[in-house]
């Protein structure tokens, strides 16, 4: 009885300790989408920046033999693919929806060329586990909160500086006053461009560190459509969160749990249709944007007031 009720917990735990892993995936990119959001520009190629970063962070990690390297380059390759976005829907006023989607196509077919000669280049995770002295021996917390890789750690913080900017400085007031009325902010002296741009690429930078982070930590190697998705739930936690860091990552923790749940559940001894495992996230994505939809139907919008409407400062 009592070795039943240990393999219980612990399979209960393993469960929690996933549902963090791939809220981190996920909240990294809502992070950045939540950002380029903010400042009014919607950015729906999320999915193609995490591959990007997903295929050349891999590709760096493990020529480096570094994972940091690997972030930091899927980073700069998420950022450096925004640009597409950020000239077309910023520089040149396109069709923010359009330019997004292209966007997501081009990204998915530039991975797969990239990391089409590492398909079969598989190893563990490039990263380890780092335990907090003194909290990861809580029970239950202690495995299930501080026991993860560094990259976990720096979402939380990424997290913090994120709301710590956009509420507490004047950038962040710059970034929002664009996002709410972009000409009110040009008029008080800031660059609408300027902000929008580096908005943009902040998104495309966490939408490509966590591309780097599948590949280098949950995984540990690169097939084509290894993100199958997980950029589209990123881009609806952002409205599941109403456009704020906390509430985001609440989110990200929800539907990191049922993305865990199609490794999980065979460790209880429950069978399951992976089909039907796969839908879940998606599925639970529909109905949250339902419920939003249905309970905010006679509330103001929580969403940036000019997000999606393009800014020429000689149309004042």
């Amino acid at each position: 009885m009592i070795l039943a009720l240990t393999f219980t917990e612990a399979s209960v735990i393993g469960l929690l300790v996933a549902g963090v892993q791939f809220g981190t995936l996920l909240y990294l990119a809502a992070l950045g989408e939540t950002v380029a959001e903010k400042s009014g520009v919607l950015n729906l190629g999320v999915e193609g920046m995490m591959a990007t970063g997903a295929s050349v962070g891999f590709i760096v990690a493990v020529e480096t033999g570094s994972p940091w390297a690997g972030i930091l380059a899927g980073a700069a390759a998420g950022a450096l693919l925004s640009l597409v976005h950020a000239v077309a829907a910023v520089g040149l006023g396109a069709d923010q929806v359009v330019s997004g989607l292209a966007l997501t196509f081009l990204g998915l077919g530039l991975a797969d060329f990239v990391g089409d000669g590492y398909t079969d280049d598989a190893r563990r995770s490039l990263f380890r586990d780092v335990e907090l002295p003194g909290l990861d021996g809580i029970p239950w917390i202690g495995e299930i909160v501080f026991r993860h890789s560094p990259v976990t750690y720096g979402a939380v913080l990424s997290g913090i500086v994120v709301w710590f900017v956009l509420n507490r400085t004047a950038v962040g007031l710059g970034l929002r006053a664009a996002g709410e009325t972009a000409a009110t902010a040009d008029a008080a002296g800031h660059s609408v461009l300027r902000l929008r741009f580096a908005a943009v690429m902040v998104g495309g930078a966490f939408a490509g560190a966590s591309g780097a982070y599948l590949t280098t930590y949950l995984v540990g190697s690169w097939s084509q459509n290894l993100t199958a998705g997980r950029g589209w739930i990123a881009v609806a936690l952002v409205i599941f969160g109403a456009w704020r860091p906390g509430r985001v990552a609440l989110g990200a923790l929800l539907f990191g749990f049922t993305l865990a749940l199609k490794s999980r559940l065979a460790v209880f001894g429950i069978e399951f249709s992976p089909i039907l495992l796969d839908m879940t996230p998606y599925l639970l994505t529909v109905v949250v944007l339902v419920v939003i939809s249905i309970r905010a139907r006679n509330k103001p919008s929580p969403a940036p007031a000019a997000i999606g409407i393009p800014y020429r400062r000689e149309e004042r």
